[in-house]
């Protein structure tokens, strides 16, 4: 439930910057949403990929979906900033949103194990 929550979260909070034309007034919004966006990617990855196997391994697994997400869609960002808006991207701002991608995805994995090491604890 909280996943879904969270992608209804974003995307409110993305159709207003829209609207409202935050992401030009606001220069440093696109970091909390990338970091929004990368918690909510590793949420998702967690309950569909992780949830019986805690390992090192899948935990590296959840990082590389994340990774490849980011940058297929820094790669899409790239491509209409070149041939529909015809601004060229920053490469700054692209290796910035894949480490807020990844922090999200990060805090995630920590948020994951809280509850489940909190979960486990209570239990007797």
């Amino acid at each position: 439930m909280r996943v879904l929550s969270l992608i209804f979260f974003i995307f409110l909070l993305n159709h207003l910057a829209m609207r409202f034309y935050w992401y030009s007034s606001i220069w440093y919004l696109d970091m909390p949403m990338h970091f929004l966006g990368g918690f909510w990617l590793g949420l998702a990855a967690i309950y569909l990929f992780l949830f019986g196997n805690q390992s090192f391994k899948s935990i590296l697994g959840i990082f590389l979906i994340i990774l490849i997400v980011g940058v297929g869609w820094e790669m899409f960002e790239i491509l209409v900033d070149k041939f529909i808006t015809y601004d060229l991207s920053n490469s700054l701002d692209t290796v910035s949103d894949i480490l807020f991608d990844l922090a999200g995805g990060l805090s995630a994995v920590f948020y994951f194990f809280k509850q489940t090491i909190s979960i486990k604890e209570n239990t007797l």
